[in-house]
C-alpha cells in the first residue's frame, strides 16, 4: 500500500495531536490529583491533625504548586513536631524547608536547614546537592565545589553534582 503525501501528511498529524492529547491530559489529572490532595491535607491540619508526617505531605503539595511562602510555614511546624520522628524524616524536613527558602531566595536560611539535615542523616546526597547550590548562589564557589565533590564521592552518577562542578570549574578556569 503506497501512501501519499497528504495521506502521510494527516497521519503524521493525528500522531502529534494524539501525542499533545496524551500529554494534556496527564498533566490534567496531575493538577487535579494535586489540588485534591492540598483540600484534603489542609482539612485535615486544620481539623486538629496536626503531626510532622501530615504538615510535611501537606507542605510538599505546596511546594510541587510552587506555593513556597505557605511551605515554608508549614515545615516550620513539621519541624517543631518531629521531636519523635527518625532522623531521616528530620532530614527530609529540613531539607524540604531548604528548598522552599532557597525558591524564596533565602540562601543563608536554606543553607543553614540543609546543614541540620545532613547532621540529621550524613549520607543525604539531594541534602548536599541542595546546600552546594545554595552555597553557590551565596558566592562561595570553593565550598559548593566541595559539595559538589562530595556528592560525586557518595553518588559518582550523580548528573546534577556532575554537571554543576563542571560548570564551577569552567569558571574558576576562565
Amino acid at each position: 500500500m503506497d501512501f501519499s503525501l497528504p495521506q502521510a501528511y494527516l497521519i503524521g498529524l493525528i500522531v502529534l495531536l494524539g501525542s499533545a492529547a496524551v500529554v494534556v491530559a496527564r498533566q490534567i489529572l496531575r493538577v487535579r490529583r494535586d489540588e485534591a490532595a492540598l483540600a484534603r491535607l489542609e482539612a485535615e491540619v486544620q481539623g486538629g491533625q496536626r503531626s510532622a508526617a501530615d504538615l510535611y505531605e501537606l507542605a510538599s503539595v505546596q511546594l510541587r504548586k510552587r506555593l513556597y511562602s505557605q511551605a515554608s510555614d508549614n515545615l516550620k511546624q513539621a519541624l517543631k513536631r518531629a521531636g519523635n520522628e527518625p532522623l531521616e524524616a528530620q532530614a527530609l524536613i529540613e531539607n524540604a524547608l531548604g528548598f522552599a527558602l532557597a525558591a524564596q531566595n533565602n540562601y543563608a536560611a536554606a543553607v543553614r536547614h540543609y546543614r541540620a539535615a545532613l547532621k540529621a542523616k550524613a549520607d543525604y546526597p539531594v541534602a548536599l546537592n541542595n546546600l552546594a547550590f545554595a552555597l553557590e548562589k551565596q558566592q562561595k564557589q570553593e565550598e559548593a565545589r566541595e559539595a559538589y565533590a562530595k556528592v560525586l564521592e557518595m553518588d559518582s552518577a550523580n548528573r546534577t553534582a556532575r554537571k554543576r562542578l563542571k560548570r564551577l570549574e569552567r569558571r574558576t578556569a576562565a
